[in-house]
């Protein structure tokens, strides 16, 4: 027989390789010692937890993990469980998301802290301190060189370059003094400006402004604007284009049944079941203008303040502090809706103090 052992291949050796990115393997296993870095730290100590205090730390460190985990399945579970829909159930899916993973993310912190103050060694290092200071012969070096490049840019012996440099560099030294005016107006001065809007103004031939609808600019007729739920955003006439006044003045139109609407709406102010609210958030100026024909609510998409249009446009949640000012309107001799006076508060973010006037004229309009 012949042996032919030697004809069959012999299976290589696999060395495993190095995935790129990862790091090299370890030439010891200490973390910290003088051999692995001279001249910067020394260990003076190691103290060792005893076994009681590291036991009592595991299982407290197993136990917040264990929290974190079952947090993180509620979390999940909340998701999917917690629909949004309406005011009650996004409430309820926000506490149940938020809490669970606040508890996710404390116990699994808790859990790392106890760990490495409990189980972990620690170490005892001395770093050496060394004088920040160079030494005489690199600081005499670093003189002279700086001397000689002052001579050779000839700003010692050229009084004209010198002179005219410095005054150049003058005016951009005043610069940033001439940027803070950019901080804003004088509050005093623009007190009035922001208290008023164009509404307020009629037009040149002495007739109320007429609402115009926002982007096509055509005005609305009272009997066109009647199927309730119905919404519309829309600006002044003759303003279509004015960014500056539209900050202020855009609205948005609901229409009502007579029924819906309750004692918070100045009914004064409407016109078959049409109510007027300034589109802009009592919170930080955002477009209000999601409208749930269901539950009447304007949401704010910013930060979620919700007003209930139906009443006066009152704050039911969220971060915003006051109604939405309603704007008082009625119709022309052609049928259009107008504006028949200004806001009788000043819309959007609540800069302002509000006044006995001006509380009389929200009581009586309904708004608080």
């Amino acid at each position: 027989m012949t042996d032919n052992k030697h004809d069959i291949e012999q299976p290589e050796e696999r060395v495993p390789r190095r995935v790129i990115g990862t790091p090299a393997p370890a030439a010891s296993t200490s973390l910290l010692g003088p051999d692995e870095r001279p001249g910067e730290f020394s260990v003076a100590g190691v103290d060792l937890q005893d076994e009681k205090t590291a036991k009592k730390g595991e299982k407290i460190a197993a136990l917040c993990f264990t929290i974190t985990f079952l947090a993180g399945i509620a979390f999940v579970v909340s998701y999917v469980a917690f629909q949004v829909g309406t005011l009650e159930t996004t409430q309820t899916s926000n506490l149940a998301l938020g809490g669970s993973l606040t508890l996710a993310l404390l116990s699994l912190a808790s859990g790392l802290v106890v760990w490495v103050r409990m189980v972990m060694p620690k170490y005892k290092l001395i770093q050496e301190r060394h004088a920040m200071a160079s030494d005489r012969e690199t600081r005499s070096y670093v003189g002279e060189t700086f001397l000689q490049g002052a001579a050779e840019s000839g700003i010692t012996k050229r009084p004209l370059l010198r002179r005219t440099l410095l005054a150049a560099a003058a005016p951009l030294g005043l610069a940033p003094l001439v940027l803070l005016r950019d901080l804003g107006p004088n509050y005093s001065d623009f007190d009035e400006k922001l208290r008023h809007t164009v509404w307020g103004e009629k037009t040149k031939d002495g007739k109320f402004r007429r609402l115009v609808v926002e982007g096509s600019g055509a005005p609305i007729r009272a009997a066109d604007f009647n199927s309730p739920g119905g919404i519309l955003s829309v600006v002044p006439e003759g303003y279509e284009h004015d960014m500056n006044a539209l900050a202020k003045a855009t609205l948005i139109l609901i229409k009502f049944r007579p029924d819906e609407i309750k004692p918070g709406t100045n009914v004064n102010w409407t016109h078959d079941g049409i109510v007027a609210y300034s589109k802009i958030c009592t919170h930080v100026g955002c477009p209000a203008a999601l409208y749930e024909q269901t539950t009447h609510h304007i949401l704010c998409p910013c930060h979620q303040s919700t007003f209930d249009a139906a009443d006066g446009a009152k704050v039911v949640f969220g971060p915003a502090a006051r109604p939405l000012p309603q704007l008082p309107i009625a119709v022309d001799d052609e049928g259009y809706l107008v504006a028949t006076a200004d806001f009788a508060v000043p819309v959007g973010p609540s800069f302002w103090e509000r006044g006995d006037a001006e509380a009389e004229v929200i009581e009586k309009g309904g708004q608080s």
